[in-house]
């Protein structure tokens, strides 16, 4: 597959970067659990000047300070969504891209009309069945357990990208 057109990324949270399970504490706060190779993948994508927004329907600031952790800009990850399309517009007019430069990650029903949309749809391989038939892309790996890295990894080395320079990724992160 040729990814030289890809110049940003964008996703879903749940069942994407997380494995779709949600924890509720006695506080009502919702809690996911995410891969640190996920992370040091977006983390890459970042350090090499590619733009990254988070679309998903939940609500939690944690998901937003989890995603700063990763080098995504606060004005980047789009909370409480429930017409993807229209922030995933957002995100592609504020860095002036075409949605055919941006590989968009989805899992279930509300993230196709971004999948097919995006220049690629890419989707773990634990994805309802019609995400699957729509996706550009499978991942071999399911979400939270490695589909983000093994996806931006493959863009970022095909482009030349996947270099890992120590002393911007301290002043960065």
């Amino acid at each position: 597959m040729d990814f030289s057109h890809i110049k940003a990324f964008a996703m879903d949270i749940d069942g994407v970067a997380t494995d779709g399970g949600v924890f509720c504490n006695e506080n009502g706060d919702l809690l996911r659990t995410y891969d640190a190779k996920d992370g040091f993948a977006i983390r890459m994508a970042v350090m090499h000047g590619y733009p990254v927004a988070i679309i998903t329907g939940g609500r939690s600031e944690s998901i937003r300070k989890r995603m700063i952790t990763s080098g995504v800009k606060p004005e980047d990850v789009f909370l409480h969504c429930r017409d993807k399309r229209e922030e995933f517009g957002i995100f592609c007019q504020r860095y002036r891209l075409q949605p055919s430069e941006v590989m968009y990650f989805g899992d279930d029903v509300p993230d196709m009309d971004c999948l097919k949309a995006a220049g690629c749809g890419v989707c773990p391989c634990d994805a309802v069945e019609e995400v699957k038939a729509i996706a550009d892309w499978v991942s071999p790996f399911p979400g939270g357990k490695g589909c983000l890295r093994h996806s931006i990894e493959t863009v970022l080395r095909s482009q030349g990208q996947w270099v890992f320079e120590a002393r911007q990724y301290k002043k960065m992160f």
